[in-house]
């Protein structure tokens, strides 16, 4: 039986964009599913005493953008340290994935989610804009604009509530977090782990 990877997600996380096309690839690789769950990360803040970027001590944000730099060389993938569009709120992002993964499935919903953060970190877009956000999953060959009418129906608000409820109940406290068989992994720089859970 294919396993299962949990994939509690905020779509503005920068650590989220630098694991994205990994974790695709190990799902991929091993045969498992991936179950994305777009969360809300502000209310996930606020149970588990994380900060907004701004609210950290200066040796905190000053690391980040260290450690930054060197993942983005290390898997040589672009990423511009101080994006035109960040900080930027990440719910209609969110919602947006979630009404894909509805309308159109996991993989397409997994594609749109890569398109657009690649967009905050590396594209210079607006992932708070209602026509961005449009245009990105029309270039993912959705229709942008009933994608987005999608996104604002109580439906999809729903899962968006209820992935950030279950992430805060199975203690999740940050972007990316991935869970197999109950076991939790935060971070991208844990997806070897993933891969050994997913693979043994």
């Amino acid at each position: 039986m294919a396993k299962i990877i949990e994939y509690f997600l905020a779509p503005q996380s920068p650590w989220t964009y630098l694991g994205h096309d990994r974790l695709v690839a190990i799902a991929k690789k091993h045969g498992a599913q991936i179950d994305i769950k777009p969360m809300d990360l502000g209310k996930v803040f606020g149970v588990s005493g994380g900060l907004p970027l701004a609210k950290r001590p200066a040796q905190r944000q000053a690391y980040r953008l260290v450690e930054l730099k060197r993942w983005s060389e290390h898997l040589q993938l672009p990423l511009n340290l101080h994006p035109a569009f960040f900080p930027v709120p990440g719910d209609a992002a969110a919602k947006l994935i979630i009404a894909a993964r509805l309308a159109h499935g996991t993989d397409a919903a997994l594609t749109l989610a890569g398109v657009i953060m690649r967009g905050v970190w590396a594209g210079e877009r607006n992932i708070a804009d209602e026509g961005t956000l449009a245009a990105m999953a029309t270039e993912c060959g959705m229709d942008g604009g009933m994608l987005i009418k999608s996104a604002g129906t109580a439906g999809v608000q729903a899962e968006y509530d209820r992935n950030t409820e279950e992430a805060i109940r199975a203690d999740v406290f940050g972007s990316p977090w991935y869970r197999v068989e109950g076991e939790g992994f935060w971070g991208q720089d844990r997806l070897e782990f993933v891969e050994r859970a997913v693979g043994g």
